[in-house]
């Protein structure tokens, strides 16, 4: 199979060491990867290393980019920091050629019967299959970009935008991929579906990615609500509320790095 026929983002190819395929090409540079399978990855991992453990619910997963994640193969170490039966710790880092790219902190929390005092929640969204397919790729480039079935609810807007987002393709060549962390490959698309200026004038790359849930969502289908704000100084903010098609889950954000291109 050629990597074009690929039906995942990325092969196994050690313990704990990845190849990219062809769909996890970057949005702004077509040498890097897109982060969004990578954190997808990343969560799965975490879930990997955690088997056997309590059987925790994740609650919150922090990304923090640190470099130019580049189109090559990449190690994900994953250590827990704060064992425990009813709250855990879990880091993971994720290096190219013993460089740390990306590190990533889970707070897992056990699971109680909450029912009674629920509530709060957000509005569900319509549902996706009643919705017309979005091509992502009229505005960005990039094999990630390219797998992806994007349909909006209403008309996108600059800077304010609801859409549901799935993909065909595995998170991982011939491994069942973990339901929360295929929920979570695919959040970090949130930064381009609500764009404020168009790409080939302006850069706005996030360097984190913070995701918060109250319960655990369903992979067929992310739903993201998300708006888009840029400050005066170079920062930028992209915020969402996660959705699957049982109802909201959470939320996320990301910060931005806002400048001209010359």
């Amino acid at each position: 199979m050629t990597d074009t026929q690929a039906t995942s983002y990325f092969h196994r190819v050690g313990p704990h060491r990845f190849a990219p395929t062809v769909h996890a090409g970057g949005a702004w540079n077509p040498d890097e990867q897109h982060f969004s399978p990578v954190g997808g990855l990343i969560a799965h991992e975490i879930q990997q290393a955690r088997a056997g453990r309590p059987a925790l619910a994740l609650s919150r997963i922090s990304f923090d980019i640190l470099g130019k994640i580049g189109f090559e193969e990449f190690d994900v170490d994953v250590r827990i920091v704060r064992p425990g039966r009813t709250i855990e710790l879990v880091e993971a880092t994720v290096t190219i050629g013993g460089r740390a790219v990306v590190s990533a902190r889970a707070w897992f929390l056990s699971e109680q019967d909450t029912a009674a005092v629920a509530g709060g929640e957000p509005d569900r969204l319509p549902a996706p299959d009643s919705l017309a397919s979005w091509p992502l790729t009229s505005t960005w480039t990039g094999g990630y970009i390219a797998s992806l079935d994007a349909r909006p609810v209403g008309t996108p807007q600059p800077g304010r935008t609801t859409a549901w987002i799935a993909t065909p393709i595995d998170l991982i060549a011939d491994e069942p991929a973990d339901p929360v962390a295929a929920f979570l490959a695919l959040v970090d698309t949130a930064n381009g579906i609500a764009v404020r200026q168009e790409p080939t004038k302006w850069m706005f790359p996030n360097l984190d990615l913070t995701i918060h849930l109250y319960r655990r969502p369903d992979p067929a289908w992310t739903g993201l609500d998300t708006t888009v704000t840029f400050g005066h100084t170079g920062q930028g903010l992209t915020s969402t509320v996660l959705h699957d098609t049982r109802g909201p889950v959470g939320v996320a954000q990301q910060t931005l790095t806002v400048r001209p291109l010359d």
